[in-house]
């Protein structure tokens, strides 16, 4: 089973140049609501089984991502967001688990806060803890969520398993590998990544904590399989990164399960 682990679905993109694609000073395009078809194409494209999703930081959309899952519940893997800093962050991670959804996005970059702070994170991931949720902190090169800091926060949370989402590219790969190497729960995502960056952490590694991820429509399936083939010839180990490491820590059955 093919599992792609990071990518981004967006219902309204509102007056962001970055979001809409417009000109400064133009009218942003008139809402259209978001077809999962175009994803799904692309999934089938690359015979990509499931990939998970989640919105943009620009805009937390919980409700949307809920209701992509639960319509196509056999192809999409839900992640949500909160605000670590909002009164009501722990209810809203309760929430998104009742509802369903499987892990939790972190952005701290975006959203205003560093990785590393105890009081903010330290509730945050014993709620995913409580509920059985994965966490992925998007860290891009980002000073608010170096791989060190990620690790200060996730090892006092061994069983919250723990994604850095493009392996810290471009800078912070080194150390993210490190905190990978040291943390049993800490995994590494491809996406955005060199594939130099994928033969090095798989050379360290092994194939057991790299997770496959596209970030569509940033990327493509295909492109990012393509990028794992070159990167990992053994067959095997392939099929590990792209997707039965995600699935043995979803708790998803695949046939190897079977």
């Amino acid at each position: 089973m093919i599992i792609d682990a990071y990518n981004t679905t967006q219902d309204v993109r509102g007056r962001s140049d970055y979001l809409t694609g417009a000109r400064p000073g133009q009218q942003p395009p008139e809402y259209v609501p978001f077809d999962p078809q175009r994803i799904l194409d692309r999934m089938d494209a690359a015979n990509v089984d499931m990939a998970m999703v989640c919105s943009l930081a620009q805009r937390i959309e919980n409700e949307f991502i809920i209701g992509l899952q639960s319509s196509h519940p056999e192809r999409f893997i839900g992640f949500g967001q909160v605000l670590p800093q909002a009164d009501d962050a722990i209810d809203q991670i309760r929430r998104l688990a009742e509802a369903g959804i499987r892990g939790l996005k972190l952005h701290p970059s975006m959203h205003g806060y560093h990785v590393a702070d105890h009081g903010l994170l330290d509730p945050v991931f014993d709620a995913c803890a409580e509920h059985g949720m994965v966490v992925l902190v998007n860290a891009l090169d980002d000073a608010f969520c170096a791989p060190l800091a990620i690790e200060e926060i996730a090892k006092g949370h061994p069983d919250v398993p723990t994604i850095i989402a493009h392996m810290g590219a471009v800078w912070n790969v080194p150390e993210a590998i490190i905190v990978a190497e040291r943390q049993p729960h800490v995994y590494l995502e491809t996406s955005a990544t060199l594939m130099a960056d994928v033969k090095r952490a798989y050379a360290r590694l092994g194939p057991s904590k790299i997770l496959m991820g596209s970030e569509w429509p940033g990327s493509d399936f295909d492109l990012e399989r393509f990028k794992i083939a070159k990167a990992v010839p053994d067959e095997a180990d392939r099929a590990l990164i792209e997707g039965e490491n995600f699935a043995r820590i979803l708790g998803i059955e695949t046939g190897q399960d079977q």
